[in-house]
């Protein structure tokens, strides 16, 4: 699927000063909205369409704009008045710092992007291939010899190892491994609640959570310090994206700090951490509780690849399998929820948005609105393909993001996940083992809380 990304027709401001956004109901002294957004935050994002295109909430003291109609989600996306910032970003700062792509603006992130693009384009995709076809082909031999896999560890494993060798050229071992998934699963669920609840000191207060929190954080970064010392060490010049972040220049010409190749490489494995395992993880759930989109999935493979194993090159030809992803990422979006800050006393659907004030908008909700999708509850590949997918309006269902913020790694992303699907419902058809948790866990990303399966051989 692409969609297309097309700037929004410039907004004049009304002459008369536009309104003030409505509140929303519930706010609650000192936590305002943000008890309703632990307690149930998607229902209650999916309900504020119902009080308007922006709503405002409270988040602890602060007052947050939240943006519910796919057409102004674009426009904030596309305008140089709001910039990557606001309580999601805060709240991930101590993870991705300052310095890295996810969360720089202006002409840092312009350059940063030029570094890391070429690492994804189009036509550099193929070579990852073969680590994609290994690492899939391997997942599947693991599942073969066992009853039940746990598929949270499954899916991470899965995820961060193709990510390091591809994007970093194999400098990272299986302990590596596993310890940067350890991590990332304790940072992203204490990030969310500081998001939410943005408390301030009371976070640096030595509870064991808050210890829990930062012993990870410690741990994540002694880890990336060790993969970037490695590669300096053994002189080594691989192409690949750790190589090109060694040898980028800044403005001046001059070698670009630490702190940003730092920056740059937590980006890259949160990346293809926790957003892709997360997805991984919601597509096994896809499977499960839709054996017959496994099945012709299945066949889809075996009309592809005959009896031999999928190939890299086959991906393309897959394209019932990835609608299926595209669906996967309508209903269960890792990315659910994200935060811009206004730059300018600007105007938002009729709105006054003040400068400095932020903004957050949920894909989850938009993406499951029933003004923007017929039968919105329904899980339905076929809403995909080319004569229904014009249907959808603009800026519904952007789940790489639009503008200069588009994930660089679309293309990556989605090679992979389309490839691990087809494999899996090839060689397996998956069932929940009984002590499964299927519930939605709510964090900075999406997924299943607990989802183990039981793969039976086909």
């Amino acid at each position: 699927m692409t969609v297309e990304s097309v700037p929004p027709e410039p907004r004049i401001l009304a002459e008369t000063e536009p309104a003030e956004p409505p509140l929303a109901d519930g706010a609650m002294p000192l936590l305002g909205h943000g008890w309703k957004l632990v307690r149930d935050p998607l229902a209650f994002l999916a309900g504020l369409r119902d009080h308007g295109d922006v709503v405002r909430l409270r988040l602890g003291p602060k007052t947050v704009y939240a943006v519910t109609a796919p057409e102004l989600t674009g426009a904030i996306a596309l305008s140089p008045d709001y910039i990557i910032a606001g309580p999601l970003w805060e709240s991930l700062e101590s993870l991705l710092g300052k310095e890295g792509v996810a969360t720089a603006n202006g002409p840092l992130h312009r350059r940063q992007r030029r570094t890391i693009q070429p690492a994804f384009r189009l036509d550099a995709i193929p070579r990852y291939g073969p680590v994609m076809e290994e690492e899939v082909r391997a997942l599947v031999a693991r599942w073969r010899s066992r009853e039940t896999v746990d598929a949270t560890a499954e899916a991470f494993r899965l995820a961060v190892r193709i990510s390091v060798r591809c994007l970093m050229h194999d400098t990272c071992n299986e302990v590596r491994a596993e310890r940067i998934s350890g991590a990332l699963a304790t940072l992203f669920r204490g990030m969310y609640q500081r998001m939410v609840v943005p408390l301030g000191p009371l976070y640096r207060v030595p509870l064991p959570a808050n210890r829990e929190f930062n012993r990870a954080l410690a741990d994540l970064h002694l880890l990336v310090d060790e993969i970037v010392a490695e590669r300096r060490a053994s002189g080594q010049k691989p192409n690949d994206l750790l190589t090109a972040l060694l040898e980028a220049r800044d403005g001046n010409g001059d070698p670009i700090g630490e702190q940003e190749i730092h920056d740059q490489v937590v980006a890259m494995l949160t990346a293809g951490d926790e957003s892709i395992g997360s997805m991984v993880m919601s597509l096994l759930l896809v499977l499960t509780e839709h054996p017959d989109l496994a099945d012709k999935i299945r066949n889809e493979a075996n009309s592809v690849a005959g009896e031999g194993p999928i190939a890299f090159g086959d991906v393309r030809k897959l394209t019932y399998t990835a609608n299926v992803v595209v669906e996967t990422m309508r209903l269960h979006p890792s990315v659910w929820i994200l935060t811009r800050r206004a730059v300018i006393d600007t105007e938002l659907g009729g709105y006054r948005i003040p400068a400095g004030a932020d903004i957050v908008y949920s894909p989850y909700a938009i993406q499951r609105d029933a003004r923007s999708f017929e039968r919105h509850e329904e899980f339905d590949p076929d809403r995909w393909l080319p004569e229904r997918s014009a249907e959808v309006p603009k800026y519904a269902m952007t789940p790489f993001s639009v503008g200069n913020r588009k994930c660089p790694a679309d293309h990556f992303s989605m090679a992979e996940l389309t490839l691990v699907t087809a494999e899996v419902a090839r060689a397996f058809r998956l069932e929940q083992a009984p002590d499964s948790d299927a519930r939605t866990r709510i964090g900075i990303t999406l997924r299943p809380r607990g989802l183990r399966l039981r793969p039976v051989a086909r």
